[in-house]
């Protein structure tokens, strides 16, 4: 799968700069980090659904698309595979691979600062 994630990866890459009336990667990485998180939330979402429902096929496209968005993620906000590989390989090590690190609690701030995903003003309705 790495190899796919970092060919995906560099194509993401190379789409960038695109014109984003013909490359949908070149339009979501124009549209902002929240719209890119918010379009990953959404397809994580979709697999959870399907999931539930017992569609495989269903979960294997979307999980496709969950990957794609993820990698368009990673692209703005500067983190490459092999950055991720290099946590998965340490996290291993530690734990084994099926195994997730425990969150260590901090005295400083224990919670994850929220932050609004998209921005939109509210229209009042007359």
């Amino acid at each position: 799968m790495g190899d796919s994630v970092e060919r995906l990866y560099d194509g993401v890459i190379a789409a960038r700069h695109g014109d984003p009336t013909r490359s949908r990667t070149a339009r979501l990485l124009r549209s902002g980090r929240a719209k890119m998180a918010k379009k990953l939330a959404e397809e994580a979402v979709e697999v959870v659904i399907d999931a539930m429902n017992g569609s495989r096929d269903a979960v294997i496209k979307e999980s496709a698309d969950l990957i794609y968005n993820l990698v368009v993620l990673w692209v703005s906000s500067g983190v490459q595979p092999k950055d991720v590989w290099k946590e998965m390989e340490r996290r291993e090590r530690l734990f084994g691979i099926a195994e997730k690190l425990l969150k260590e609690p901090t005295d400083a701030d224990p919670r994850r600062k929220v932050v609004t995903l998209e921005s939109r003003r509210l229209r009042k309705r007359r």
